[in-house]
């Protein structure tokens, strides 16, 4: 099964169980320790199939695997490593809260540039995606760097540094999807083309797999 239909049926699981719970908590009247467990469980799973969705998207155009794949498995670690603190499996020590902290963060960093680079952008319009690149691990690096150690040097700057970071993100975010619409609107032989690569692709790997089994039909 595709991985974007995986984290899907998970999207709607966890939407349709954290409605029952909330029903049953309005009917029962009783919201105690473990229905809070549930809850954060589902919604833990809710935000993983979120992120794993964006990832899943850009895995399946085949463009760059790398990115979206180290996103669903950051994903999955984080949720991992949640639910361990949600039922208190494991120690709340402090490296293990700043570790899950961070696969989070980089797990939200993949799954924004893997939706953000759907969008299939002219040459002129190019700059947006490294920009966009830049700018997010930028802000992820600085946030590690406070999160881990602590620097007592910090102060307005850094406020000031991560809340330009913030807005530049947001109106990349923003002009993305304007410049996917434009690119489209202007060069669909672009689009033309890059449905070939695609098809090119998936036809190299059927050649692939058709030479294997010849060649293990012919050792037989």
């Amino acid at each position: 099964m595709r991985p974007k239909l995986i984290f899907l049926y998970m999207l709607i699981a966890s939407v349709a169980i954290s409605a029952v719970v909330g029903i049953g908590v309005l009917l029962i009247g009783d919201f105690g320790s473990l229905e809070i467990r549930v809850l954060m469980t589902t919604l833990t799973v809710t935000v993983t199939s979120i992120l794993g969705l964006a990832c899943g998207a850009y895995f399946e155009s085949g463009r760059w695997r790398a990115l979206p794949l180290a996103g669903i498995v950051l994903a999955i670690a984080a949720a991992v490593m949640t639910f361990f603190i949600i039922w208190d499996v494991a120690d709340d020590s402090e490296i293990f809260l700043k570790s899950t902290a961070t696969v989070t963060l980089l797990a939200l960093s993949c799954s924004h540039l893997s939706l953000l680079s759907l969008a299939r952008l002219d040459k002129r319009f190019a700059w947006s995606r490294i920009a966009a690149f830049f700018l997010v691990w930028l802000l992820s690096a600085i946030l590690l760097l406070l999160m881990w150690f602590e620097p007592e040097a910090t102060g307005d700057l850094t406020a000031r540094v991560i809340g330009v970071l913030s807005i530049l993100i947001g109106a990349v975010t923003v002009m993305t999807p304007v410049f996917h619409k434009l690119s489209t609107n202007e060069s669909p032989i672009l689009e033309i083309d890059a449905e070939i690569e695609k098809l090119k692709t998936r036809i190299a790997e059927l050649e692939t797999r058709r030479a294997t089994l010849s060649h293990s039909e012919v050792t037989e």
